[in-house]
C-alpha cells in the first residue's frame, strides 16, 4: 500500500511538472505576426545593401513586438530590380532596395540625381538626399504606386585602365572604355574624348586582358571583387557618377498600415540606411587596401579639371534633364 502511494505521488508530481512546462511554453510563445511581408534584394547576403535589408527587418520585428515580420530574399530570388519594381506596383512584393538607374526607367525625373560629375563628394550627395530634394523624390514615387522610405549608398564609380594614369582630362582622351548598356554612360564617355564600348559585365576581365578595351569604370568593391585590378592597374578616383539607391515600400502595402506602423517602419528604414552606409564604407576601405597592396596606382582629378569636365557635361545635362534643369542647378550650387 505504501509503495502504491509513493508511486501515485511520483506520477502526480510528474504530471504537475509537465503541466507547468506546458504552461510556461504557452506563456512564452510569441504571438503570430499580424503582418508577414516580403523584401526583395538582388545582391548576395554579405553585400552592404543586403546587410541593410536584414537590419531593417530585424528592427521592424523588434520594435513592433513581433507583430510585423519581414522576410528578406537576397540574390534576386524574387527577380531582378526592374521585375521587382513591376511586382511592387500591384502589391506582389512589399519592400525592396533598388538603384536609381532602374527606378528612373519608371520615373524619369529621378535621372537628375544620377547625372555625371554632379556631386563634389559623398557629403555633397547626402546633403541633397537628406534635404528637401531627397524628401521630394521619396514622396514623388507615389505617382508610380511606390513609397520612398530611405536612401542607400552605392559608392562612386571611377575610371580604371591598363594604359596610363589619369590625372587630367587629356589623359582620358583616346582610351577605349567599357560602359554599361546605357545611353547616358555612352554619351558621357564619348564627351570626354574617349570611346565608349558597351559590353556585358562578365566580358570585361577578358577584354582588358586581351587589350580589346583599355579600361572600364566602377566602384572600389566591384573593381576588387572581379579582379579587374589585376589587368587594369591605373585607378582614377574621379567619382564621375554617384547613383543613389532608394529603399521602397509598395503603396498597396503602405495603405494597409496604420499611421503608427508607418512611422515605425519609416524610422527603422532610416536607421537601416545609416547602418548600410557604415557597412559600405568598411567594404570600400577593405577593397581599396587590397588593391593597393597588389600594386594599383591611384590618382585623382583636381577641382580645375573637374570644372572643365562639368562644362563638357552641359549638353548631357540638358539632354537628360531638360525639364528638370532647375533641380539640377540647385544641386550643383548647393554649398
Amino acid at each position: 500500500m505504501k509503495k502504491k502511494t509513493v508511486f501515485l505521488a511520483v506520477i502526480a508530481a510528474l504530471l504537475l511538472i509537465t503541466a507547468v512546462c506546458i504552461a510556461v511554453k504557452v506563456l512564452n510563445r510569441k504571438p503570430a505576426p499580424e503582418y508577414i511581408f516580403t523584401y526583395a534584394e538582388n545582391q548576395s547576403d554579405g553585400y552592404p545593401t543586403s546587410m541593410g535589408a536584414y537590419k531593417f527587418a530585424e528592427l521592424v520585428e523588434e520594435r513592433s513586438g513581433g507583430r510585423i515580420k519581414i522576410m528578406v530574399y537576397t540574390s534576386a530570388k524574387l527577380g531582378r530590380e526592374a521585375e521587382v519594381i513591376r511586382q511592387m506596383q500591384y502589391g506582389g512584393v512589399d519592400f525592396t532596395r533598388v538603384s536609381l538607374s532602374q527606378l528612373a526607367e519608371f520615373y524619369p525625373e529621378l535621372n537628375v540625381l544620377q547625372m555625371p560629375f554632379l556631386y563634389n563628394d559623398a557629403a555633397h550627395m547626402w546633403s541633397v538626399l537628406e534635404g528637401e530634394i531627397g524628401e521630394y523624390f521619396k514622396n514623388a514615387v507615389k505617382e508610380i504606386d511606390l513609397c520612398g522610405l530611405s536612401w542607400y549608398e552605392s559608392g562612386a564609380r571611377n575610371f580604371y585602365n591598363s594604359v596610363r594614369p589619369i590625372r587630367t582630362l587629356k589623359d582620358i582622351e583616346g582610351l577605349n572604355i567599357r560602359v554599361q548598356q546605357s545611353d547616358l554612360m555612352i554619351d558621357m564617355v564619348n564627351a570626354l574624348g574617349a570611346k565608349a564600348v558597351p559590353l556585358s559585365y562578365e566580358e570585361v576581365y577578358s577584354a582588358l586582358e586581351r587589350g580589346t578595351i583599355d579600361g572600364a569604370e566602377n566602384n572600389w568593391p566591384s573593381y576588387e571583387d572581379t579582379d579587374h585590378y589585376k589587368v587594369a592597374r591605373y585607378f582614377c578616383e574621379d567619382e564621375h557618377t554617384r547613383v543613389p539607391e532608394m529603399q521602397l515600400c509598395s503603396l498597396h502595402t503602405w495603405n494597409l498600415l496604420s499611421e503608427e506602423d508607418r512611422k515605425l517602419i519609416s524610422e527603422c528604414a532610416e536607421e537601416s540606411s545609416r547602418y548600410e552606409r557604415e557597412m559600405w564604407e568598411i567594404r570600400v576601405e577593405r577593397s581599396r587596401e587590397k588593391t593597393l597592396e597588389n600594386g594599383v596606382q591611384v590618382t585623382t582629378l583636381n577641382r580645375e579639371e573637374t570644372e572643365k569636365i562639368r562644362t563638357l557635361m552641359q549638353p548631357i545635362y540638358e539632354k537628360y534633364c531638360g525639364s528638370y534643369m532647375d533641380i539640377l542647378s540647385r544641386i550643383l550650387n548647393k554649398p
